[in-house]
């Protein structure tokens, strides 16, 4: 297939988000203790929230900037394209990229809301964290309806307040909610736990995946603390493995067979080789552990529950078939490092070549749309959908890699940035 006639969904991208976020959405009465945008002395732009600095961090943002440029430094908002926070200029970046719609993960709050869940004022926490979900939801992915899958943040710290939390988005057309990959290592109960059962309850009501990114319990595999960064981030996808074993093998799966969880960022070429494992270790060890699939084999309830996703996997690819074709999805990991924005269709297309239509279809964009409950063809019309029809439509817009040699980004006006000089608050 060519890579103009592709129709792409990408189901892990990130927003990087905007300084005026909470306005409207938080209650009064919290609006001076909410989250808000400093500049620190050295010029970056950092959260402060519970008396906590959280900068942006560098690799989470260098869309349009050289590779040699990347890094883990803070970074400040006219340092990263005006697309990572600004919903009209990301639809912009969509188009000229090919990417018909797409799910954007939390940065600043982490990928399951940590940063929020970790304040003392559990009335503050709660209102901070359903402030950021509407926003998401009626803001971000309201502006252009069939553009983004909306995506909530959970309410870590009580099981019950979580579900009631997946019940008010479910209403208002949010079909995900991002989860950490361990709880444990977070201070919660375990996936083994019967903590959980109100959320896991709601998100079978509701239709609602859990989708879990890796890094979302805060913790990384790591060998060493002297060795390379390239380490970590080699090692990155054990760390849904990890998870993956972890639900796999709970009672989760069993108690709610209705749920659907999506291993975000993870890729997709160990699966094989990790099911191979499952039936390996169910066969031999199954009659002494008391594990029981009701007559089937950890490698099908594997395929009925969860979602796997990839960026560039051609060992995935040419394995998809022992994977299963209906739980492999696409992503683009647009603003991070590991996203090959805005020339995503022609990688995929390498990738791909030989695979068929049929196949190809369903990983690009007809699993999504079927997992997460997204119809974007509602709002637009099928044709105008592909790689070519939406580039054609962002027209002459810039997607150039930018030097910081060459200038920065400009920053909206409307971002506006409070000063901090030698102090953790505004």
């Amino acid at each position: 297939m060519n890579a103009e006639d592709l129709i792409m969904i990408s189901v892990d991208d990130h927003v990087v988000e905007p300084p005026n976020m909470f306005d409207g959405h938080i209650p009064d009465k919290y609006r001076d203790q909410a989250p808000k945008i400093i500049q620190l002395d050295d010029g970056s732009d950092v959260w402060t929230f519970n008396g906590a600095i959280i900068p942006n961090i560098g690799l989470n943002a260098v869309a349009g900037r050289p590779k040699e440029e990347y890094g883990i430094e803070p970074t400040a908002f006219d340092e990263i394209r005006p697309g990572t926070y600004d919903i009209h200029e990301r639809i912009k970046d969509m188009n000229a990229g090919g990417i018909l719609a797409s799910m954007n993960f939390p940065s600043f709050p982490g990928f399951s809301g940590r940063q929020f869940a970790a304040a003392k004022d559990k009335d503050l926490a709660l209102a901070v964290l359903r402030a950021y979900n509407d926003w998401h939801i009626d803001d971000w992915a309201g502006a252009y309806p069939g553009r983004i899958i909306p995506m909530a943040l959970p309410i870590l710290w009580d099981a019950e307040l979580c579900a009631e939390e997946v019940r008010r988005v479910a209403k208002k057309g949010c079909h995900s909610l991002t989860f950490t990959e361990n709880p444990a290592t977070l201070g919660y109960p375990s996936f083994h736990n019967e903590y959980w059962d109100p959320l896991w309850r709601a998100a079978c009501d509701e239709n609602v995946v859990v989708s879990i990114h890796l890094g979302s319990s805060g913790k990384l595999t790591v060998t060493a603390p002297d060795a390379p960064v390239d380490v970590m981030i080699t090692l990155q996808p054990m760390n849904i493995c990890q998870a993956a074993a972890d639900l796999l093998w709970s009672r989760v799966i069993k108690n709610f067979p209705d749920i659907k969880f999506a291993l975000s960022e993870g890729g997709t070429g160990w699966i094989p080789y990790f099911l191979d494992r499952l039936d390996r270790t169910y066969d031999m060890h199954h009659l002494w552990t008391g594990q029981d699939f009701g007559g089937k084999l950890p490698s099908e309830v594997f395929r009925e529950h969860f979602l796997t996703c990839f960026i560039s996997d051609p060992v995935g690819v040419s394995l998809r078939n022992l994977i299963g074709i209906d739980n492999i999805a696409w992503e683009c990991d647009y603003p991070h490092s590991d996203s090959s924005w805005p020339n995503a269709p022609e990688e995929l297309a390498t990738v791909a070549e030989g695979v068929p239509d049929s196949d190809l279809n369903k990983i690009t964009y007809e699993n999504a749309m079927r997992w997460y409950s997204f119809d974007p063809f509602v709002h637009r019309a099928k044709e105008q959908c592909t790689v070519g029809a939406l580039r054609a439509e962002a027209g002459d817009h810039d997607v150039s890699i930018r030097s910081r040699d060459k200038g920065r980004f400009v920053r909206p006006a409307s971002v506006e940035i409070g000063k901090l000089a030698g102090s953790a608050t505004a």
